[in-house]
């Protein structure tokens, strides 16, 4: 059986041996829209992974030459449309390009049209494909790219939001009616009650920033906390805790460990650097399987544990050096290397362990 990780990899092109390395380690998997053979070819090697492929909510791409695009509208068609009237603009009438992504264009999110358009070619492009999806990216909720607010048309990012719930709600109920799912990389749900169980409900949700926004900007505990039950979906919950593209970077096994304690095992994770979608990480515990918990998530001044059948798990989201906690762990079981696991662990600071049952 292969384990919980999540191949998220709408990069560069993809590399020889890399579907290879797919088919035997991850779980779910986020595709160029265009990659459709390599999609075709996870499918048919494993008919249980959860293949997606990439198109954004909130912005289209000059840069690209098509047939197939990232975005639900291409530019060559934004432009065609009206004079480019779903092209979003500045109060001088210029378009909005996002800083620090050249080529990315901010659109008119909620004009009518255009959502009923992305709608449109959204579900046409995935009617007769071999992806279960999409992953729907940039489902926003503050001003990350530079817009500086009020544009022409909205006023404030509040506008954006309400739209894009829309825009979710239409994209998921048309997809899901064509037999496919939407999961949206919902952005700061836990700032809005009921945003993540509405905007995951139509196949699941992605977070790509979970326990932290960079790898040594990592969430005080009650933020973290706060994030916990995107573990338990709706849906597929994808979840991507920030690295500095070391595949043995603590943080990995921090949110690992979490992953397990407050999602069971369900859904898919990963961790990463920032924007390194091109590679495939992995660690040997990504593959484990820690059976059915045993215990409920068991937790004391922010410090959380959990037993299953085949292993356990342990974390600390304590930020201050001195918090540290000691954790009882149970008998008969190793960590990675085989090793036998202590009786008792102290974890420091935003740290997690994990554990298996040995062979």
């Amino acid at each position: 059986m292969t384990g919980v990780g999540a191949w998220i990899r709408y990069g560069e092109p993809l590399l020889p041996g890399q579907l290879e390395f797919a088919v035997e380690h991850y779980r779910a998997a986020i595709l160029q829209p265009w990659e459709t053979d390599a999609a075709a070819e996870l499918k048919r090697r494993r008919p249980d992974m959860t293949v997606l492929c990439y198109k954004c909510l909130s912005s289209t791409r000059s840069y690209e030459p098509g047939p197939v695009y990232t975005s639900g509208v291409s530019f060559a068609e934004a432009e065609s449309v009206d004079e480019g009237a779903w092209f979003a603009r500045r109060l001088d009438g210029t378009r909005i390009e996002w800083e620090r992504y050249p080529g990315h264009w901010q659109m008119r999110v909620w004009d009518p049209a255009y959502q009923r358009r992305w709608v449109e070619n959204v579900v046409d492009d995935l009617r007769d494909s071999p992806f279960d999806g999409v992953m729907a990216d940039n489902d926003v909720f503050d001003d990350y790219y530079g817009l500086d607010l009020p544009i022409d048309g909205a006023t404030e990012m509040l506008n954006l939001r309400s739209a894009l719930d829309d825009l979710v709600q239409a994209a998921g109920t048309a997809l899901n009616g064509a037999g496919k799912l939407l999961v949206p990389n919902i952005a700061e749900s836990r700032r809005e009650p009921g945003r993540w169980q509405a905007h995951a409900a139509y196949g699941g949700g992605f977070e790509e920033v979970w326990l932290g926004y960079g790898a040594e900007q990592l969430f005080d505990p009650v933020t973290a906390e706060a994030q916990l039950p995107q573990a338990t979906g709706p849906g597929l919950s994808i979840l991507r805790v920030p690295t500095d593209g070391d595949d043995r970077h603590p943080n990995l096994t921090y949110g690992l460990s979490a992953f397990w304690i407050f999602g069971a095992g369900r859904g898919a994770y990963a961790a990463t650097g920032h924007d390194d979608y091109s590679r495939t990480q992995h660690v040997p515990e990504l593959d484990w399987q820690l059976g059915r918990p045993v215990t409920e998530p068991t937790g004391r001044n922010h410090a959380w544990w959990r037993e299953f059948e085949d292993g356990f798990a342990a974390v600390n989201f304590n930020a201050d050096g001195r918090r540290r906690r000691r954790v009882r762990v149970p008998a008969g079981l190793v960590d990675a290397a085989g090793v036998p696991a202590p009786s008792w662990v102290v974890l420091p600071p935003r740290r997690g362990i994990l554990f298996r049952r040995a062979a």
